[in-house]
């Protein structure tokens, strides 16, 4: 049976909640992020768009590029309000639904042209959803999630797309090559550079070429240009927390040690947020000592998934809550109330040094694995004769 695949995602969703709560930011270049020079945009509307503002872009940049946009801080709470409002209405009434993101939905909808049209039953969920909640959306359908996921990107702003099976590759034909899942800043270059910018040119190649090229990342773009994709859409679970513990061969009241396991279970647990497109807005530091008197303290904080951020304020609930200079048997931590959110760093902190940092270090971590690169702190020590030699 050929699959019915539906792609949501809420347009500007960042700019358009603000706008619902302030009526005076409507057909206005509206900047989300942090108010000072060192901040970057982490949302922009339309209208900041057509000046050159993306996501991502230093906040000061932006400014120059567009000096009567209005810079609104986020609110994370509110945003995620709104999405779970989504996310309930789709759940509620979707065969099969996965959350991909805080503003970006799959759903599977196989078999329902049995008892109702499929693709009119998406149309009528669409305008359901902005009735209901006052946020535009944009709806992509077709045999897969690559197609869809395109044809949402065509139909925006607010519009809906439909891509009937068998003409997929039609359809991707005439398009950048830009819009191809996956094809990152380096992989663009790269074919830019062999002269390939339609994904037509893509269609044509042979798939071996681009795996030579490419490497095994060049099949899955080249069947993702041929409208190809078997992936299916994962059932919606919200996971609640994530959390590390390590307990010593040897009880220990080394406070190096211990810091330097906390690092490494934070640098761990950060890289799984972003990995996972995922914020946390709680942590919780837990200590047993060598009597197994087991303690804990918790602390909130504003949505981050930054290495930094996490870090300096575990190690600020470790040296509140170790007071008893007791040998110690485990230490751990743990990640609560999380949400999707998918940045690099703290969403709306100054610091765009950390996210290009961290976004190298995931680049090469998701590539070559975990333990790739690491802070320098946690790098084992060297043998005295290494030391000694270096």
């Amino acid at each position: 049976m050929e699959r019915s695949i539906v792609h949501c995602d809420l347009d500007t969703f960042f700019v358009s909640v603000e706008r619902l709560e302030n009526s005076g930011l409507k057909g206005k270049p509206v900047l989300i992020g942090g108010l000072s020079d060192r901040s970057v945009v982490s949302s922009c509307s339309y209208e900041a768009r057509r000046f050159g503002v993306h996501s991502a872009m230093p906040m000061r940049m932006a400014l120059r590029m567009c000096p009567e946009a209005i810079v609104v801080r986020g609110d994370h709470d509110r945003y995620s309000y709104y999405s779970s409002m989504v996310t309930d209405i789709l759940e509620a009434r979707s065969p099969l639904l996965e959350k991909a993101s805080i503003d970006e939905h799959y759903l599977d909808v196989t078999g329902m042209d049995r008892f109702y049209g499929s693709w009119k039953w998406t149309q009528e969920l669409r305008q359901y959803i902005i009735k209901e909640t006052g946020l535009p959306i944009s709806f992509g359908f077709s045999v897969n999630k690559t197609v869809s996921k395109i044809a949402t990107g065509q139909a925006k702003p607010c519009g809906e797309l439909q891509v009937e099976g068998g003409v997929e590759r039609e359809f991707l034909a005439p398009l950048s090559i830009r819009k191809i899942p996956m094809v990152g800043q380096q992989s663009y270059t790269l074919l830019r550079n062999m002269g390939i910018h339609k994904i037509s040119s893509l269609q044509a190649m042979e798939v071996f070429t681009l795996q030579r090229v490419l490497g095994e990342n060049g099949v899955t773009i080249w069947r993702k240009a041929n409208g190809l994709d078997d992936s299916p859409v994962v059932p919606f679970r919200e996971q609640k927390s994530m959390s590390k513990e390590t307990t010593f061969l040897q009880d220990t009241i080394d406070v190096n040690q211990l810091r330097k396991e906390l690092i490494g279970m934070v640098s761990a647990l950060a890289f799984d947020l972003r990995k996972d497109k995922k914020l946390t807005s709680c942590l919780t530091v837990k200590i047993r000592y060598s009597n197994f008197d087991t303690h804990t303290k918790q602390i909130q904080l504003g949505y981050t998934n930054s290495d930094a951020v996490l870090t300096e304020r575990v190690l600020e609930l470790f040296k509140l809550l170790y007071n008893r200079r007791m040998l110690i048997r485990l230490i751990g931590i743990k990640f609560s109330k999380l949400i999707y959110g998918a940045y690099q760093t703290d969403l709306f902190s100054d610091r765009a040094t950390d996210m290009n940092l961290l976004q190298a270090m995931d680049k090469m971590r998701l590539r070559y694995g975990t333990g790739a690169v690491m802070k320098a702190i946690l790098a084992p020590d060297l043998p005295q004769k290494e030391k000694d030699a270096t």
